[in-house]
């Protein structure tokens, strides 16, 4: 059987920071607690935006040769690009084709996951399937890229969740380990809770609908808190049982980077040391479809993920949808 393994990891952080302290100063008068309490509950301590002309497709592209560089691939040599988003270039065409031009992998195939925070490890998953079943299939690039705060209202206090970023990794076949069983959950009753209502076919975009501000994404309505305590275990619990291991074998678990303390919450819950849980929105902000495949990347750089070691990738989209995939390093 082929397995997907993984080759090597990229990662972009672009270079303009945008601190708390001036988002407070921002928002002194409209929300003068609003950074300062969110900064503690969520453990963002920055973030990082792009230059305000590229689009997403720009962040993906340098995650991408990124981690074909750290691999020794050549971008002519990727079979297959899948790019994990919901702040896309465009409605249509997708993402992944405007990556594969600027990334110059001129015989790979392409398309979009669009599961918000879930993408990337539906995207792994789907990308270890298909290497499954192709076996000509030699290099396979997994993406996850935001830039939502170009698509936010920038007098909306939630800018405060997003930075811009994108991580990358390249899956190659192998005889044993890399991508192993994934599970997911959804429900579709909170569809309208958060996201971009207008724009689409069950509303177009008209000028009407952007005075009003449905071309930009919004909470109207904040999720309940057990859709992640709960859900997150959940998922973990499923991808555990399905792969035959215990939670406690698991080296490294990363979620969703949106709050610390659910993350927290979230490994008492499993009973696992908190300690086995890797962040990063403490430097680089909630960056949404991306947040996963960087910190993943980050775990490895900093030498904290090692070769053979066992990692949990859970991820929560808007929607809601989840999704857990095991990755054996």
């Amino acid at each position: 059987m082929i397995h997907a393994t993984l080759k090597s990891t990229g990662i972009y952080v672009p270079e303009i920071e945008v601190t708390n302290a001036s988002l407070a100063k921002r928002f002194a008068e409209s929300a003068p607690e609003f950074v300062a309490k969110m900064e503690a509950s969520t453990g963002i301590g920055t973030r990082f935006y792009a230059p305000d002309p590229w689009a997403t497709s720009d962040l993906a592209v340098r995650a991408a040769k990124h981690a074909l560089t750290r691999g020794g691939v050549a971008p002519e040599d990727v079979d297959l690009i899948i790019v994990g988003t919901d702040s896309p270039d465009y409605m249509t065409p997708a993402t992944s084709t405007v990556v594969q031009r600027k990334l110059g992998a001129k015989k790979a195939g392409t398309y979009d996951v669009g599961c918000a925070c879930a993408s990337f490890p539906t995207a792994l998953a789907t990308a270890s399937g298909l290497m499954a079943t192709n076996p000509w299939m030699k290099n396979v690039l997994v993406i996850g890229a935001y830039m939502m705060r170009k698509l936010a209202d920038p007098n909306d206090n939630m800018i405060f969740f997003y930075g811009d970023g994108a991580g990358a990794a390249l899956l190659q076949p192998g005889d044993s380990g890399g991508v192993m069983q994934s599970a997911y959950r959804a429900d579709g009753n909170f569809a309208e809770m958060w996201g971009i209502m207008s724009g689409g076919t069950a509303e177009p975009a008209s000028e009407e609908s952007v005075r009003a501000g449905r071309t930009n994404v919004r909470m109207t309505e904040k999720y309940p808190p057990e859709v992640n305590d709960e859900g997150w275990p959940a998922v973990a619990r499923a991808v555990a049982e399905r792969n035959g291991f215990r939670l406690g074998d698991v080296d490294h678990f990363i979620f969703t980077q949106v709050r610390k303390r659910t993350i927290e919450k979230v490994m008492k819950t499993l009973e696992v040391p908190f300690e086995k849980a890797h962040t990063i929105m403490e430097k680089w902000g909630y960056t949404g479809s991306a947040c996963i495949p960087m910190a993943l990347h980050d775990a490895i750089e900093t030498g904290r993920a090692k070769k053979g070691d066992l990692c949990m990738l859970v991820g929560s989209g808007v929607g809601y949808n989840q999704a857990g995939v095991a990755l054996r390093l």
